[in-house]
């Protein structure tokens, strides 16, 4: 049984980022899922940074740079996509708009989505359901439910005391994902059917 490939795409604009260890909290969680369900999964990480320059070109002369082909081919190849970004002005970055508007249409149908964000207070967290989850639903694809965003004050504490904590909320977002990446392997998967993948219990 070959291996998962799960991209992960990262906004984060600055070195280091809070975006960037959000994408990798989430992606250890999800290849952990996976491997208690007995599949191993190839995480492919692409951060968004080193390609601002290639992106703006591409969208003016329709040329994409070597390794900007290679971030958008692994994106719509892979089983899953785990995409965060960081909020500026209640949405994501124009740099992470940029990246997705140069996917192939259909780049992303039916594909499984895990969507994140951080921002500096949890004001921003509402961008996740009216400008995130959106975008991803206009490609087709198949966001996890479980959204995860990470303020400032979710990395030095508990946050706040009334939702889940930050790696209970990623914990549970990476067994959603994992769940729907199995789903779909098993749905895609030739000749009769064999045994059912182990389930994964969310909490």
């Amino acid at each position: 049984m070959s291996a998962l490939t799960l991209a992960v795409v990262s906004g984060g604009l600055s070195v280091p980022s809070s975006t960037r260890l959000l994408a990798d909290r989430l992606a250890g969680s999800a290849t952990a899922a996976l491997a208690a369900a007995g599949r191993e999964a190839t995480v492919r990480l692409h951060e968004l940074r080193p390609l601002a320059t290639p992106i703006s070109n591409h969208l003016v002369t329709g040329w994409p740079s070597p390794a900007l082909a290679t971030a958008l081919d692994e994106v719509s190849t892979a089983d899953a996509l785990i995409a965060v970004s960081p909020i500026f002005s209640a949405s994501y970055s124009g740099l992470f708009k940029s990246f997705f508007d140069l996917l192939d249409p259909g780049a992303l149908a039916g594909k499984p989505v895990l969507i994140g964000a951080t921002g500096g207070t949890a004001r921003h967290s509402l961008a996740l359901e009216h400008a995130l989850r959106p975008l991803f639903a206009y490609q087709r694809a198949l966001a996890a439910p479980t959204a995860v965003f990470a303020a400032s004050e979710d990395w030095g504490g508990t946050g706040d005391s009334r939702t889940d904590t930050l790696p209970a909320r990623i914990d549970r977002a990476g067994q959603e994902l994992a769940a729907l990446v199995l789903a779909a392997a098993a749905t895609a998967a030739p000749g009769p059917a064999g045994p059912t993948a182990p389930a994964l219990g969310f909490h």
